[in-house]
């Protein structure tokens, strides 16, 4: 079997069967390409997970774009990338067309208000697991804690996520321009939200999603301030309802949460508009892929951009933890639904248990309380 069908192989196999979000998917991957493969070596490994932690995008579905690179070449960069995106694509798609014939009806109302729930305790716990990694000393607890009370005040999350990772660069290697500091606000400037909606276009759709993929750093829970700032308050065309729906269907199935966007898309425009908002969102990952990949042992030596990636991290947390408080808000509206959470938090911290199966217990227990 040639390189390029051992990557379209395991790739395509990954994309149908890898549950359980970045982590659990660059876990699966160590396993497959280290372990069993011998693709690499863990030092190998290594040096590309860093170096998807530099650049914006889904780390899991980057490390697979770097790895098909690695092995198969330019041919090998595009199609790992496409066979592990598009299963989950499909799903979504179908899914979608679920929700928007049924999902509004009270026969099936109980999926999601038992999933919802978990939603929120699967995000509380990537809070936690990545705030004891990323919050490292004190600059970095200011500077997250500062971009979750500047959101409230209506910045941008795109300012707040680069400002909190220039301001902490600039910071750590270079305190002297301190005295400079009212320049380092000018990111902030001039990017309060728009509160009124603007009508529904497809290449609006596109380009937005395009932005979206080629910024958002950090987890892919992050991609929840993103989604909401501009589909929901800018532009208008998201309830938050639909929001945690859309960020539900993407935890529930395989591959990267990022297809997300392509729950998004159908439920706003049918198929063009899903195909398109997923083009948008994973397009930048491949170009990022290819201009980084032969940079990377120079990236991972630098003190600066070391620096701004923990700061960059520590603002996302504080995105993460601003839009988790909003979308609790309305997903945790009873006595149920706060025990739901309670209890798959727990599970989660404590027992490690597979989010895919908090997800399907969730949806069960909507079901028997509908009953």
């Amino acid at each position: 079997m040639s390189n390029l069908a051992e990557v379209i192989a395991l790739f395509l196999k990954l994309g149908f069967t890898a549950f359980g979000g970045p982590a659990a998917h660059i876990a699966i991957m160590h396993n497959e390409v280290v372990v069993r493969r011998k693709w690499l070596t863990d030092e190998e490994f290594l040096d590309l997970l860093g170096a998807t932690n530099l650049i914006p995008g889904p780390n899991s579905t980057e490390m697979v774009i770097h790895i098909g690179y690695l092995r198969a070449g330019w041919p090998g960069l595009i199609a790992a990338g496409l066979c592990f995106v598009t299963p989950a694509m499909l799903i979504v798609l179908g899914l979608s067309w679920l929700y928007v014939h049924y999902g509004s009806t009270p026969q099936v109302a109980w999926l999601m208000y038992g999933i919802k729930p978990v939603v929120i305790a699967i995000i509380l716990q990537a809070l936690w697991t990545l705030g004891k990694k990323a919050l490292k000393n004190w600059l970095l607890i200011v500077t997250g804690a500062a971009v979750l009370a500047l959101y409230f005040l209506g910045l941008n999350e795109i300012g707040l996520l680069f400002g909190g990772g220039l301001i902490a660069m600039l910071i750590s290697n270079w305190r002297r321009l301190r005295k400079a500091s009212p320049l380092l606000m000018l990111p902030f400037s001039g990017l309060g939200l728009a509160q009124l909606a603007i009508p529904f276009s497809l290449p609006l759709l596109f380009l937005t999603f395009l932005k979206i993929g080629a910024v958002l750093y950090g987890s892919g829970y992050v991609l929840l301030a993103f989604l909401r700032a501009d589909f929901v308050v800018r532009l208008g065309w998201l309830t938050d309802q639909q929001l945690i729906d859309a960020i539900a269907i993407g935890q529930v199935t395989p591959g990267p949460l990022f297809t997300s966007a392509t729950f998004i898309g159908y439920i706003l425009g049918g198929t063009p508009a899903a195909l398109l908002a997923t083009l948008g969102i994973f397009l930048p990952s491949f170009i990022f892929v290819a201009l980084s990949n032969p940079l990377i042992p120079r990236v991972r030596n630098s003190t600066w951009m070391s620096s701004l990636l923990d700061g960059v991290n520590a603002s996302a947390l504080g995105l993460m933890a601003a839009v988790t408080i909003q979308l609790a808000s309305s997903s945790l509206t009873d006595f149920w639904t706060v025990l739901i959470a309670a209890v798959s938090l727990i599970l989660l911290l404590r027992y490690k248990i597979n989010s895919t199966w908090l997800i399907a217990g969730g949806a069960l227990i909507g079901f028997l309380l509908a009953r």
